[in-house]
């Protein structure tokens, strides 16, 4: 045992670290534990990973879960396994310490990658129908880097504890910003857009992000979780944007910041049809309105206006949970 863990496990509780090492003194449920590492897979992945039967894999993880090592949440008819945040320094530094080079952890990360190769094919399938809407979209506004550039520049230098992308998508935003942070995590309604999402942060290296299905009108996290929420051109699709706000605001931790980023105020009603889009864009005074009531602090509002004619204008919203951080806001300014 590594000096790291024995240094680590006097100070566990002496029932806690029994319940620890006895759940991963295991063949089978420390190759699940390595495989997790590296990111959160089902119990059909593990089962195609280390060739066993889908009842003993569930067992494992089952002993794995009770243990408080591993966590378990639904994905539409799917379970997705992933290293419990709580344990993360007991479990770190045990899977750290194993030589990965031999068998039969070289193997299982072989067959690990061939997995993810057949979930991103999946994936990305089913995004190819999307791409041409997706497409026509982004050709109507600033392009998507001046967006993000814009977003970082918000943002700040600001260290990043714990992010949350509610309406995730392509995980397009957690792909940018879950590098600056310590845990991030990506909400949406749709099995296949998350798959899409999988696919692209595990490509980027990004496994550990933790991704979840649910409502943004009710995300299934306790109030004050997160110090930096995200709702990243998910708006316009809402029957009830002020609603999802509320609930957004709601999981801004003290201190902590709510970005809004979509479309200011427009009249190309073909989006209704083409893109399913809800509402025409947002005036500023409205979306801050929105931000205020929900009871967040001075909101900074900036404009990212197209250089061609008829395009739309892409705008920001940066919405504080204190009075300390309302007064240090910046004011509200167009950019061409």
């Amino acid at each position: 045992m590594s000096h790291e863990v024995v240094s680590l496990l006097r100070s566990v509780a002496f029932p806690d670290a029994l319940g620890v090492l006895r759940a991963a003194a295991e063949e089978t449920r420390l190759r699940i534990l390595a495989l997790l590492a590296e990111g959160e897979l089902s119990v059909s992945d593990l089962t195609d990973i280390l060739g066993q039967s889908q009842p003993r894999i569930s067992r494992h993880l089952k002993l794995l879960v009770e243990a408080g090592l591993v966590e378990r949440h639904r994905e539409g008819a799917w379970a997705f396994f992933r290293l419990a945040e709580s344990r993360a320094g007991l479990v770190d530094p045990l899977i750290a310490g194993l030589e990965r080079g031999g068998p039969p952890l070289s193997e299982d990360r072989a067959r690990r990658e061939a997995v993810r190769a057949q979930r991103a094919e999946a994936a990305q399938t089913f995004f190819a129908r999307l791409a041409p809407k997706w497409d026509e979209l982004r050709s109507l506004h600033v392009p998507e880097a001046t967006v993000e550039a814009a977003v970082l520049e918000a943002l700040g230098p600001r260290p990043i504890r714990s992010l949350i992308d509610l309406g995730t998508g392509t995980g397009r935003m957690l792909g940018l910003l879950s590098p600056r942070a310590e845990r991030a995590t990506g909400l949406d309604s749709s099995h296949a857009m998350l798959s899409v999402a999988r696919a692209n942060l595990e490509r980027a290296g990004l496994a550990r992000v933790e991704l979840r299905q649910g409502d943004i009108h009710a995300p299934p996290f306790a109030r004050g979780t997160f110090d930096l929420v995200v709702v990243h051109q998910v708006l316009h699709y809402l029957d009830d944007p002020s609603r999802a706000l509320r609930e957004a605001a709601r999981l801004v931790a003290p201190g902590g910041r709510l970005l809004v980023v979509d479309f200011a105020p427009h009249d190309l009603e073909f989006l209704r049809e083409s893109q399913a889009h809800r509402r025409l864009g947002f005036a500023a005074d409205q979306v801050s309105g929105w931000l205020a009531e929900a009871g967040l602090g001075a909101v900074a509002v900036r404009d990212l206006a197209p250089a061609e004619r008829g395009q739309l204008t892409v705008t920001l919203w940066l919405a504080s949970g204190t009075q300390a951080e309302t007064e240090q806001a910046e004011p509200v300014r167009a950019v061409a």
